[in-house]
């Protein structure tokens, strides 16, 4: 493994794939078949040249079993969510942006644009601002979204908007994409993984 390669774990060594304990080598290859055929076709790196995973796919090595649990949520919620691929995107990045995720806004900088948002708008999101020409429901999910990551509260007013907007089952997906996101720049943060 190169330096290069070497860095990209952050304060996590990459996991070399010929290493890997049977549960983690099952896990690994669904990763591989699902996530890095996604990420490959959007033009996001989630392995190194010798197939060793990056970002937040590295560190779910650690335990298959929480990991998959972990993707069946993050299945489920994006699967069944009510929220538009922008308000959705919108969330993510606002909430890797609190984080300092580098490696999560990397990625989600490219989703953002690929489900429509300008890359001005995706710029300012990454930088802490919410742009005035977003749509309407997007905003309001980044001010929520800020204010859930940072206040941890919603004052009446935002949650009243909030709720006019998305519903109560929509309130709910904003708070399942949040939980599944949480997790994930969390992990990039502790183990501080950078973008590629």
């Amino acid at each position: 493994m190169n330096e290069t390669a070497r860095s990209l774990g952050g304060r996590l060594p990459l996991t070399d794939p010929a290493a890997l304990a049977p549960a983690q080598r099952e896990l690994y290859d669904q990763l591989i078949s699902s996530w890095v055929v996604f990420t490959d076709k959007l033009g996001i790196q989630s392995t190194t040249q010798d197939g060793r995973l990056i970002g937040p796919f590295n560190a779910l090595l650690l335990h298959p079993e929480v990991t998959a649990k972990l993707l069946e949520f993050q299945a489920a919620e994006s699967a069944n969510t009510g929220l538009t691929p922008t308000v959705r995107e919108v969330v993510i990045i606002v909430l890797g942006s609190v984080y300092g995720a580098d490696y999560e806004l990397y990625a989600h900088e490219i989703v953002g644009r690929a489900v429509g948002l300008a890359d001005d708008q995706v710029a300012a999101l990454v930088g802490g601002d919410i742009p005035e020409d977003l749509g309407e429901h997007e905003k309001l999910a980044a001010r929520l979204t800020r204010a859930m990551a940072t206040r941890h509260h919603i004052d009446e007013e935002l949650y009243r908007a909030a709720e006019s907007a998305f519903g109560a089952k929509g309130l709910f997906d904003i708070a399942a994409v949040m939980g599944v996101y949480h997790t994930v720049c969390t992990m990039l943060t502790l183990f501080e993984v950078p973008a590629p």
